[in-house]
């Protein structure tokens, strides 16, 4: 991590590279200080080249509550580096003032009363409105688009991602690489790649059975911006046929594939690319890895961890960026490039507080127009909450809390499993829950609800299992998300040990029992990639435990005894 005070000087000194971040026009306003559209959008255009970054946005067409985590926890040679700090620690490293702007859009304290002040984030006709504005300022800049935006949404399930598809179409991205969107299955996603007017790339998505490059999926597309040959070189989620079900997607294979990115580097160069740009999804860890093994690279465009950080980090000279999710944020990166070579950039993480930004009205009328034929089913109102209803953190959100309720009184089990997924809007304490509220933190396309035996022996495999993939300290083995959830259970994590050993002392809550290695217990979940599943849909499952509930309390989760963070 570069810290704001180092940050230029040391640049410089690693590099040659001239570096600024727009963060303090926003990061500094006083917490009682009015916001406008100008101050948010200000920026001193620089060089010759500007990409425009957006990520992860999980089918959130309109505006929505989002809080950032509160723990994220990074191992090896990550401990205490960004994006694995949290809350006051991270407000102290940017300098961010308590009560501000910037400590509501990037920081989880204080929550309630902030997003009360400062109101909803996103909506991706604010986003249009942006995307717009630098265009205005630079017409030939690079929109780039991290994927993960096909999914995530009742109306994107519904339409099989037709919404979001006629919304970013209308953004008019330049290029986007994928991870979700395969769970659509490969044909939808053939389907609409085929039909789309922009570049769809990925250097590591590969034909199955011949481990070739897909031809579906270029790995890079060269654009000529502002006198400079730009390469974009795709990369898309490298474990999707581990941490999705495969079977949806049969004829593609994935992996990190470094030895071929740097081959699509040298390529690229040989081409002429003065500029390299990765368009990547291997989460933040992952991309700083991959710029430490792979030269060449000038700016990565980092998705898929959800981080947001208001200032980039070097790797030797590589620049990564990493713009947030759910459309809370639109980054802009600036480029001086001459004779071949990046000299400096400039970058900004422009925040969408969606009171402050005026909606694009023809975005706005696009987004009412694919979302009026659900409208009534999407407004109904299913509940009320007493508790602030968040996802995010290692090892819970109250949302997740909730979903496991519901699969244990639902189901009638012992115990409930749900997935570390990072996608998913917030909903304030006070407010009615609607249907769209639930599907935005369930929605998939395998989302049945299983009821099924596992002895407390398998448990431990699956914790542990899951935890490796969160707490190796190699990030190429760690796959982004965040620790299973679980209902009904409790245990101890040591996260500094190896795999099989992190877990201990299992215990059934409701009994106060430890966990028996060799006896069966009654297990819920959701999100099998087990091809076949059986089982009532996850968003029936909760829309009927909050139903019978009327008001929902999700009491504090101390079920997890985290040793070593």
């Amino acid at each position: 991590m570069i810290s704001r005070r180092d940050f230029l000087q040391t640049s410089m000194a690693a590099s040659a590279l001239l570096g600024a971040s727009g963060f303090g026009q926003w990061g500094r306003l006083a917490a009682q200080q009015a916001l406008t559209q100008d101050q948010l959008l200000q920026f001193e255009t620089f060089g010759n080249v500007s990409l425009i970054h957006v990520t992860d946005i999980h089918a959130q067409l309109k505006p929505i509550y989002f809080r950032e985590p509160s723990i994220n926890i990074g191992v090896g040679d990550n401990k205490g580096a960004v994006p694995h700090v949290t809350g006051a620690e991270f407000r102290r490293m940017y300098g961010i003032e308590d009560g501000s702007p910037s400590h509501y859009a990037l920081s989880s304290g204080d929550f309630e009363a902030l997003a009360r002040g400062y109101g909803r984030v996103g909506g991706l006709d604010r986003v249009a409105t942006v995307i717009n504005h630098i265009r205005a300022d630079r017409p030939d800049a690079l929109l780039l688009d991290g994927g993960d935006t096909w999914h995530g949404s009742y109306t994107c399930y519904h339409t099989q991602g037709q919404d979001m598809v006629e919304v970013m179409n209308a953004l008019k991205p330049d290029a986007m690489t994928f991870h979700w969107e395969f769970t659509l299955g490969s044909e939808r996603v053939n389907e609409i790649v085929e039909g789309l007017p922009f570049a769809a790339l990925g250097q590591n998505i590969f034909d199955a059975e011949w481990d070739e490059p897909a031809e579906l999926f270029p790995p890079y597309k060269f654009f000529e911006r502002g006198g400079v040959k730009v390469a974009v070189i795709g990369q898309a989620f490298p474990y999707m046929p581990i941490a999705n079900p495969g079977w949806m997607f049969p004829e593609y294979a994935f992996g990190i594939r470094d030895e071929n990115m740097q081959e699509m580097v040298d390529q690229v160069r040989a081409e002429g690319a003065e500029l390299v740009v990765v368009l990547s999804h291997n989460g933040f860890d992952v991309d700083k890895k991959m710029a430490g093994i792979v030269s060449g690279i000038d700016v990565i465009l980092s998705g898929h961890t959800h981080d947001a950080l208001p200032e980039p980090v070097l790797v030797s000279e590589t620049v990564i960026v990493a713009s947030g999710s759910n459309g809370k944020f639109v980054s802009r990166v600036d480029l001086d490039v001459r004779n071949g070579r990046m000299m400096g950039f400039r970058h900004k993480l422009i925040p969408i507080f969606s009171d402050v930004i005026t909606p694009d009205p023809e975005v706005a009328t696009l987004i009412d127009t694919v979302r009026a034929p659900y409208e009534s089913a999407l407004s109904e109102v299913i509940g009320k909450t007493d508790s602030l209803l968040y996802r995010r953190g290692n090892f819970n959100g109250t949302w997740d809390d909730l979903i496991c309720d519901a699969l244990l009184s639902e189901r009638e089990a012992d115990i409930a499993l749900s997935p570390g997924v990072r996608w998913g809007p917030s909903i304030l304490p006070g407010q009615d829950i609607t249907r769209e509220d639930i599907w935005n933190v369930t929605s998939m396309s395998y989302g049945a609800a299983y009821r099924t035996e596992m002895t407390g022996e398998f448990l431990h495999v699956v914790l542990e299992d899951v935890a490796d993939n969160l707490f190796n300290p190699d990030p190429y083995y760690q796959q982004g998300g965040d620790m299973v959830r679980t209902g009904g259970l409790g245990y101890r994590i040591d996260i500094t040990k190896a795999q099989g050993s992190r877990i201990t002392e299992m215990t059934l809550l409701s009994t106060g029992e430890k966990i028996d290695p060799s006896k069966t217990y009654q297990v819920a979940g959701w999100a099998s990639v087990n091809e076949g599943t059986e089982g009532p849909q996850i968003w029936d499952v909760v829309e009927s435990h909050i139903a019978k509930q009327g008001t929902v309390t999700v009491s504090p989760n101390n079920s997890v005894n985290v040793v070593g963070a």
